[in-house]
């Protein structure tokens, strides 16, 4: 479905993703056609590969809480502007078992959608299951994306 959206739109998309590993990228890719929408996507786990990957506004990024709605928008408008795409996708989070350096738990991702339409939303799956949790962020996070498309 989202596919078949893109393409008839003509529209792009990318992504920066962290705790799903490259789920989200993988299930956009399963279709296929993929190359007329997907053009690119990197997991960005790390702060070097964020670093890499991403350019954002380092200023604007410190003065942003780790792991909030706010914080993955502007992954998903970097990962949208890094490949010049019409829409950038990006999700972060602590799939498990153990918790976010932060103080919080397994459980718990933030997804930004940026394109001709914004949004965020928030996911606690309440659990430390990680391939549960990974899965459960992708499927929200094409959820998102396909509400919004």
């Amino acid at each position: 479905e989202i596919a078949e959206k893109l393409i008839t739109a003509k529209q792009t998309v990318s992504v920066a993703e962290s705790s799903t590993g490259g789920l989200i990228a993988a299930n956009l890719l399963s279709v296929p056609g993929a190359s007329a929408y997907f053009i690119g996507g990197s997991v960005v786990y790390t702060l070097k590969s964020r670093r890499a990957f991403l350019d954002f506004d380092r200023e604007r990024m410190k003065k942003l809480k780790p792991l909030t709605e706010e914080m993955a928008f502007e992954f998903a408008r970097a990962a949208r502007g890094k490949l010049e795409t019409t829409w950038g996708i990006a999700e972060l989070g602590a799939a498990g078992p153990a918790g976010t350096p932060y103080g919080g738990g397994a459980g718990i991702s933030v997804i930004g959608i940026s394109g001709p339409v914004d949004a965020t939303i928030k996911i606690e799956t309440h659990s430390n299951d990680r391939a549960a949790n990974m899965n459960a962020f992708a499927e929200a996070a094409l959820r998102l994306f396909l509400d919004n498309l």
